[in-house]
C-alpha cells in the first residue's frame, strides 16, 4: 500500500521563516494537443491537514478527483490554475508555456507567497536571466524563489492537491474539445498518445487544438520537436486509469479514468 502525501515537509519549510507557500503541479506537457496546465495551492503554518483521500492525481479515478476539488478549493487558503494554449506552445515551446501556465496561476493567489514548491527537477518557473526576444508575455512581475523535488505529489499532500486541481482543469477543457471531435478520442485520452488519437491523426490530420509545432505520431515523428523536452515527458499521465497497485483501499477495479 503507498504511503499517503502529508504536509510534513511543507511545514518544514515554512517553520523555515515561510509566512506563506505555494506549491505547484503540471499537467498537459506530454500530450498532443490541448493546454499544459499549472496549478498551485497556497498554504501557511496555520493550514490543516489536507483533506481525506488526496493523493497524486494520476493515482485516483477522475471521479475521486471531482469530489476532491471542492474540498481542496475550502482546505486551502488560495489557490490557482493557469493554462496556456496550444498556440503558445508552438509559438513560445513548451518549458516557456509552462512557465507562462504557472505565471497565471500565480498570479491568481491572494498573496505573493515567499516561495514555491514545485513537482519534479526542472524549474521552469523562473523567468530567464535573458529571455528569449519574443518570449511569452509578462504576467506576474516577481516569482518567488522556487525548490524544485522530484516526486513531490507523491510526499507533499499540497502538491497532490495541486495536481488534482490542475488535471480536473485540464480533463474539463478537453471533454469539451471531445463533443466537437470526437473521432479523436480526447474524452477518453484527453489529448494524449493513445492508439484512437494517433489513428485519427492519421486519418483526419491535425485540427487547431494539435500543437502543429510539434512532430505528431503517424505523421512525420513520435515525439515533440522541442529539444527542452526531451527526457521530460510525464508517460505516467498516459495511463487510462490508476495502476492496480496504486488503487486506493477499498476502491473498486475496472473504473476508467474518463
Amino acid at each position: 500500500m503507498l504511503t499517503p502525501p502529508t504536509l510534513r515537509i511543507e511545514r518544514q519549510m515554512l517553520r523555515g521563516g515561510l509566512a506563506s507557500l505555494a506549491c505547484s503541479d503540471e499537467v498537459g506537457r506530454g500530450a498532443l494537443c490541448g493546454p499544459v496546465t499549472v496549478a498551485m495551492v497556497l498554504i501557511t503554518e496555520a493550514t490543516r491537514t489536507a483533506p481525506q483521500g488526496v493523493r497524486d492525481s494520476k493515482l485516483l479515478t477522475a471521479d475521486a478527483r471531482r469530489r476532491l476539488v471542492p474540498k481542496i478549493q475550502r482546505w486551502a487558503p488560495s489557490y490557482g490554475v493557469g493554462h496556456a494554449s496550444p498556440g503558445e506552445i508552438d509559438d513560445f515551446g513548451i518549458i516557456a508555456a509552462l512557465r507562462l501556465a504557472g505565471h497565471r496561476a500565480l498570479a491568481q493567489l491572494s498573496v505573493v507567497p515567499d516561495s514555491v514548491l514545485l513537482d519534479g527537477n526542472h524549474d521552469y518557473l523562473t523567468t530567464p536571466e535573458q529571455p528569449a526576444m519574443f518570449g511569452p508575455p509578462v504576467v506576474v512581475d516577481r516569482v518567488p524563489p522556487v525548490v524544485t523535488m522530484i516526486k513531490a505529489d507523491m510526499r507533499c499532500a499540497a502538491v497532490a492537491a495541486a495536481s488534482i486541481l490542475a488535471k480536473t482543469a485540464r480533463d474539463e477543457i478537453m471533454v469539451g474539445l471531445a463533443a466537437d471531435h470526437p473521432e479523436y478520442g480526447w474524452a477518453d485520452n484527453k489529448g494524449y498518445a493513445a492508439p484512437e488519437h494517433v489513428a485519427a491523426l492519421v486519418t483526419h490530420g491535425p485540427t487547431p487544438h494539435h500543437r502543429v509545432s510539434w512532430r505528431l505520431p503517424g505523421l512525420n515523428g513520435v515525439v515533440a520537436d522541442d529539444p527542452e523536452l526531451d527526457g521530460l515527458l510525464d508517460d505516467a499521465e498516459m495511463w487510462p486509469e490508476p495502476p492496480p497497485e496504486a488503487r486506493l483501499p477499498g476502491e473498486p477495479s475496472g473504473l476508467l479514468d474518463s
